[in-house]
């Protein structure tokens, strides 16, 4: 017994070999991806400004941000649920069912602020669904979620008969065409909800819990983390700002729309996979996914203004998403 606590004390008070001692970097592999993505966002910036005289005028770059707005808004839901190692398709649908709640319920003589209300209920509802359907249904996230978004779609199509909702109040369309100190109300929202998420993710209990959950759901069990209410809580987050988001497109487009919010799905995954969030779960950054959304919006609004075919756009960005997970794959 002596031998063997004489044998241990050797081992604490060894110190490691200095060759063996690998420095830190100066950046976070976190860190590192954000910078690079800035860096890229920025040579778009001056490539297109280069190219296009009107790119860089005060009123394209308005109209840049209210785009990217809503489609960052549901990228931030969506990182958080890729985060903890689920897939939320059915977001396009939540903010499309959202719009037309709201639109409806308008049209029909509801208070404005009763109607965003009932609506954004509407979307964390079908968050729950969603939650309920992962964790106790135990129905893989990628088919719960896909029909989740086929029955949601098939709903809005019942329900406005395949026809727009016109009518809506004048106050309400204005939303998106408001303005606070010559920056778009949209934009101004998004920064509301990048910031809170931000807090949220990092730190919340519920955000650590978020992070554990993705990296190893059966070690995060045995921590004593509920693994129930945190599913459920991403689920209904990404409910929750889908359906703001649907609001604010149905201010912007100025009708209830009922194929509003189709395909959002696949420009929020790529943004979050561009950003540096993991499909594997664990890993997953609110910024990156904010400059991600940012640098999708760029390059669709630049080649629009340069008349680059749309198709070419959508080879160009689905490229990057491959390139996106390719990296993420060697990386890990």
């Amino acid at each position: 017994m002596d031998h063997l606590m004489k044998g241990i004390n050797k081992m604490k008070d060894k110190k490691p070999d200095k060759g063996s001692q690998k420095p830190l970097g100066m950046f976070s592999a976190g860190l590192k991806t954000e910078l690079f993505l800035l860096a890229l966002l920025t040579l778009l910036v001056i490539f297109f400004s280069v190219k296009s005289d009107v790119f860089f005028t005060a009123g394209n770059l308005k109209t840049l941000t209210r785009q990217a707005s809503i489609y960052g808004i549901i990228a931030i839901g969506m990182v958080v649920v890729i985060t903890s190692g689920g897939i939320d398709l059915s977001v396009g649908s939540v903010t499309g069912i959202s719009g037309i709640v709201a639109a409806i319920l308008m049209v029909g003589g509801t208070p404005i602020p009763l109607a965003m209300l009932l609506a954004i209920g509407c979307g964390v509802l079908l968050g729950f669904v969603n939650g309920m359907l992962v964790h106790d249904g135990k129905v893989p996230p990628f088919i719960a979620t896909l029909g989740t978004m086929t029955v949601v779609r098939a709903m809005i199509m019942l329900i406005t008969k395949a026809s727009m909702i016109s009518g809506i109040p004048t106050s309400f369309r204005q939303i998106a065409q408001r303005e606070m100190l010559g920056v778009p109300f949209l934009f101004v929202v998004w920064c509301i909800i990048i910031l809170l998420t931000w807090f949220m993710t990092k730190k919340t209990i519920f955000g650590r819990n978020v992070y554990a959950l993705g990296s190893n759901r059966e070690a995060a069990r045995l921590s004593g983390i509920n693994i129930r209410l945190t599913t459920y809580g991403v689920y209904m987050f990404s409910g929750l700002v889908c359906s703001i988001a649907g609001l604010l497109l149905t201010a912007r487009l100025g009708n209830g729309v009922p194929t509003a919010g189709s395909g959002y799905e696949l420009d929020a995954i790529a943004a979050a996979v561009v950003g540096g969030a993991s499909l594997d779960g664990g890993s997953g950054s609110v910024i990156g996914t904010v400059l991600g959304s940012m640098i999708m919006a760029t390059l669709r609004q630049g080649g629009v203004l340069l008349g680059v075919n749309s198709f070419i756009l959508e080879i160009i960005i689905g490229s990057l998403i491959v390139v996106a997970v390719l990296l993420d794959k060697l990386r890990n």
